[in-house]
């Protein structure tokens, strides 16, 4: 089964010269090689300890190429974490029979966070907003927010059902973000891998639910 770790591991391939018939298509491809040069980056360094100067020995262009297409770095994470983002929801649509009880839901929900952690290491809510600043962070904020809207949606599928039993919809899905973020470190580490992870997560969050599917 493909995971959102998966299609980071994409970017790995060798990167093609650029050769565009179009300015447009040419800038395309440009701000496509950098993207995915903070994506292997991140593996490697993690997202907080890459410079603009790192990402464009990486994608193989020169720092006043970069600043054309992102002023500074905090314009470039919030690129990046769009186009995570937008992975994530293309994978978890992809890998999803329309027919999945709630629990299935929740768990591939969990298994795919847990993959991009792993695929892009970055620091926590707290460091970022000290690295980016409370303006930056807030548009962030706003990138990630279709994944927490996903995961409302699963919860209350499974309110509608009589599968899990949710006091408050919002503080619950922001509950069971805090859980999968605290596996962030032992991911990271090598301390557990994303299968041992997923198994631990679900098993806590579904219980705590009242999910019968927990055991």
């Amino acid at each position: 089964m493909r995971t959102l770790l998966g299609t980071a591991r994409a970017y790995d391939r060798p990167m093609p010269r650029i050769s565009a018939a179009t300015i447009s298509e040419h800038r395309a491809q440009t701000r496509d090689r950098i993207l995915q040069a903070v994506s292997r980056l991140s593996r490697v360094q993690g997202i907080d300890a890459i410079s603009l100067t790192d990402v464009a020995h990486e994608a193989g262009i020169t720092r006043t190429v970069l600043y054309n297409y992102f002023p500074d770095k905090a314009a470039l994470l919030l690129a990046f974490t769009e186009r995570v983002t937008q992975y994530f929801i293309d994978s978890y649509e992809r890998e999803l029979p329309a027919d999945a009880s709630p629990a299935d839901r929740l768990r591939a929900f969990v298994r795919l966070q847990l993959a991009g952690l792993l695929a892009h290491p970055h620091p926590g809510a707290a460091d970022l907003s000290a690295a980016l600043g409370p303006d930056a962070y807030q548009r962030l904020a706003e990138h990630v927010e279709p994944m927490q809207r996903i995961l409302v949606e699963i919860l209350e599928s499974g309110m509608e059902s009589g599968d899990f039993r949710v006091a408050d919809v919002p503080a619950t899905a922001r509950m069971i973000m805090a859980v999968v973020g605290a596996e962030r470190v032992p991911l990271i580490s090598g301390a557990v891998t994303v299968a041992a992870a997923e198994a631990l997560v679900c098993e806590f969050v579904l219980r705590a639910l009242g999910s019968e599917s927990s055991a």
